[in-house]
């Protein structure tokens, strides 16, 4: 599987706009990656088995199961990850878009019923040319358009008054922000957003506030049992914070910041972070050219499992500084002990680490475990709410 890169949506808005495309069809079962009953959906038949590597080498296995009675829904809009030839995507859910199900939605479902629509995305094709000086002619409201269609008919057939969780990374985050501001903002369907997860990007926020800059009446989330708010953030190594030039943690607007939320400790300051990361195995994603054992000595066994789980070895807080406003993660690697010192997840170009990208391949895979048990608490708040 190849390497996936998540550009920002925003490289391309300087495109022309295009005569308005034929809609899809959100009836129809094949344009959803995940919908619930449905014979070909990706979250159904995920194996999401994680091998647990602690820090005295040992190995176990981490099973996972889904609740098939979830109370409350998710719905996800994925990252940029088509490597079809063209601008904008085709609606034939290919390996890598199966594959981002695994790493960033399949896990939620656990606490809710999953919604994940295939979308017309600009295409790792276009945003590559974009980037090399050789823009491709991209239809930039396609994918918001048939997101925005998704929704409506989610909202119509599936949802019957149930409170919902949006998730998105990277240009999903982008496209949600949208639709979140144009549908969702003080609107009256906001009384059923339980929370939204927006990974990947650079929400504005005026400083020293929750709320206002990209939403007018959704504030960030403060506390693990706080509904109807909003977490966001973009990752880096807390040893290499944004560079000059960096695609993530900055506004341009000087009165506004990026949010930086942490799942793991809202209020504020670093905590342990879950982690489900790709240990490189069972057609799990290559992150790096290289992925370094796990451990050292190899195992007897070693590891099959799509993902890796590395307690203690993983510790993040947001911070606010000269560099910008961004999740800071650390890496507590010990020489001394069998396991890795450090993980995978930078963006990797010709055998060049890109600073600018931070650890933006991994904003989902780094906070995961958080993530889940974070939409598990405000799952239960929401509810108890509601009665």
């Amino acid at each position: 599987m190849p390497r996936r890169f998540f550009f920002p949506l925003t490289l391309l808005l300087a495109c022309p706009l295009f005569a308005q495309a034929p809609k899809n069809d959100y009836s129809k079962s094949d344009a959803w990656l995940c919908l619930p009953g449905n014979s070909t959906d990706a979250c159904g038949v995920a194996d999401l088995a994680t091998t647990v590597v602690t820090a005295q080498g040992k190995l176990k296995t981490e099973r996972w199961t889904g609740n098939s009675n979830a109370t409350i829904d998710c719905f996800y809009v994925y990252p940029t990850v088509s490597n079809d030839p063209t601008p904008n995507s085709d609606m034939d859910a290919g390996p890598e878009e199966r594959s981002v199900i695994l790493h960033q939605f399949a896990r939620f479902g656990s606490q809710c019923k999953l919604y994940a629509p295939l979308y017309r995305q600009v295409t790792l094709t276009a945003l590559r040319a974009n980037m090399t000086g050789k823009p491709m002619t991209v239809d930039r409201a396609l994918g918001y358009n048939d997101v925005l269609d998704a929704w409506n008919y989610y909202l119509e057939h599936y949802n019957n008054g149930r409170g919902v969780v949006l998730i998105g990374h990277s240009q999903g985050s982008g496209v949600l922000t949208q639709l979140i501001k144009s549908e969702i903002d003080g609107k009256p369907i906001q009384s059923r957003l339980i929370s939204a997860l927006l990974l990947g990007t650079n929400l504005a926020v005026p400083k020293g506030k929750d709320v206002g800059g990209a939403f007018q009446n959704i504030p960030l989330c403060r506390s693990l049992t706080q509904i109807g708010c909003v977490v966001a953030y973009a990752s880096f190594r807390a040893n290499e914070p944004p560079p000059k030039g960096t695609l993530f943690g900055r506004v341009p607007a000087a009165d506004m910041m990026a949010a930086c939320v942490n799942p793991a400790a809202p209020a504020g300051g670093s905590a342990p972070l879950h982690a489900y990361l790709g240990s490189g195995k069972g057609g799990a994603t290559t992150l790096t050219p290289e992925t370094k054992p796990w451990v050292t000595p190899a195992p007897a066994q070693p590891i099959g499992t799509m993902f890796v789980s590395v307690p203690g070895l993983l510790t993040g807080e947001c911070v606010n500084d000269e560099n910008g406003s961004y999740f800071a993660i650390t890496v507590h690697g010990n020489p001394k002990d069998p396991r890795v010192d450090d993980i995978p997840g930078d963006v990797v170009a010709s055998g060049v680490k890109l600073p600018a990208w931070g650890l933006h391949l991994i904003d989902a895979n780094v906070a995961m475990g958080n993530l889940v048990a974070l939409v598990a608490k405000q799952s239960k708040a929401y509810l108890s709410a509601a009665k």
